[in-house]
């Protein structure tokens, strides 16, 4: 594809910037209802409708609904238990909430399920085993009956503000976890900053996800050049997928300058198939608007430091700087037609892009193995004017079959339904 035609692609797409932040709003009077307050409205394709006693309005798909499920401040990632209750990770206050929902379809009861951790975010379950990621390391807890114990510590030595050699300076602590179908764990480690060319030859490599044997112990590089791969998950097919909040401030390949009009689109947001060693690029190499890869004109114009054009193309991509976060797949039976199985990934919006990029929770459709285009599920979060009253951070299908998104700027957890769930 010629420049002047990505140029194009890029004008059609309208892409965003970085994804670091997690600025929370102040805890809003209403509570819960368990219910939409008012009928949907047509807008623009998905429908629109009011969700809260604050009259936010969000826009979903015709004859879906959305409503409050519960006020949670600080909440970022999500996972379902095996005995059908909702976790809710919070670095901010070291904890995981547990949320168990009320047969009546009220709020939910809420209780702490472990404190005391080092900025806990990632969560993932086998079988009865909890999977969580702090910012230092990989726990298990055995999971039963609303409780934890023994917490064992699987994968140590991560590295986030408090090591040494980082002094205090990292951008991207959080760790996401993922359990592969033979056990092994995957961890996402982010760069320590936007450009820091360090973090390929650090010990850990830094940027990279990085995979530890079944049952624990050393980790070692899965795949290099991964920004910032928040979104963690597992696929139906076993396959490991991230999506990574790629760089700001990249210059136009046919100027070497750095130019609002490029850099608003520029490089894409990947949504990537990991195999053992694949790279994605960082810093070195930036995805663009038709997946392939460019040479980094800053660090890698006579592109000795990485062969851009010998690395595979991303399988999908959302637009610069869309901040995604928590990526999860719903499978069995997936969500109701025309969408099917797939995954869900919450867009948390841009943190400079002008304008700014909006927040959306998006689906990209399962099959045979890859993701189609990126479909907006739920959206609304966000003016015209660019200013906003909630980021979603991640979408996970319920044992009801109802999406629970995560929204770490308004303090809560939303359902989204349809007839029948």
């Amino acid at each position: 594809m010629t420049r002047a035609m990505r140029a194009l692609v890029a004008g059609v797409l309208g892409l965003t910037l970085v994804a670091c932040s997690s600025t929370e709003a102040e805890k809003p009077a209403d509570q819960p209802t368990g219910k939409p307050t008012e009928e949907p409205v047509e807008a623009g394709g998905l429908v629109e409708t009011t969700v809260g006693s604050d009259g936010h309005r969000m826009r979903v798909p015709a004859g879906w609904s959305v409503s409050l499920f519960a006020r949670i401040p600080g909440a970022r990632l999500l996972a379902w238990t095996p005995d059908r209750r909702l976790l809710v990770s919070r670095p901010k206050f070291g904890d995981v909430l547990e949320l168990t929902p009320a047969p009546t379809g009220g709020a939910p009861a809420q209780q702490t399920l472990v404190e005391g951790l080092n900025q806990p975010h990632g969560l993932d379950f086998v079988g009865d085993t909890l999977y969580l990621a702090e910012s230092d390391q990989v726990d298990t807890f055995p999971y039963a009956d609303g409780k934890v114990l023994r917490k064992k510590v699987v994968v140590a030595g991560l590295p986030d503000a408090k090591s040494p050699e980082l002094g205090g300076a990292y951008a991207h602590a959080l760790k996401s976890v993922a359990v592969g179908p033979d056990g092994s764990i995957y961890v996402s480690v982010g760069s320590t900053g936007n450009v820091s060319v360090e973090d390929r030859d650090a010990r850990p490599e830094r940027a990279t996800i990085l995979k530890a044997p079944p049952g624990g112990g050393t980790p070692v590089t899965f795949a290099h050049g991964v920004r910032n791969g928040t979104g963690l998950a597992i696929a139906p097919d076993g396959a490991v997928w991230t999506a990574v909040n790629n760089r700001d401030n990249i210059a136009d390949p046919a100027d070497g300058k750095v130019k609002t009009k490029y850099v608003n689109d520029h490089p894409v947001e990947p949504l990537a198939r990991l195999t053992q060693g694949r790279d994605l690029g960082w810093p070195f190499c930036n995805p663009d608007t038709d997946l392939a890869f460019d040479r980094d004109v800053q660090l890698n114009a006579d592109g000795k430091r990485l062969d851009c054009a010998s690395l595979p193309p991303v399988e999908q991509a959302m637009g610069a700087h869309s901040a995604p976060l928590g990526l999860s797949f719903a499978t069995e039976p997936g969500l109701p037609a025309p969408y099917g199985k797939g995954a869900l990934v919450g867009i948390h919006g841009s943190w400079n892009r002008k304008p700014p990029r909006a927040p959306e929770v998006s689906f990209f459709a399962w099959k045979d193995g890859g993701l189609g285009p990126q479909q907006t599920l739920l959206s609304g979060f966000q003016d015209e004017n660019g200013n906003r009253w909630g980021r979603p951070v991640m979408a996970v299908q319920g044992p009801d079959q109802a999406i629970y998104v995560s929204d770490d700027l308004a303090g809560a957890i939303y359902r989204v339904s349809w007839p029948a769930t």
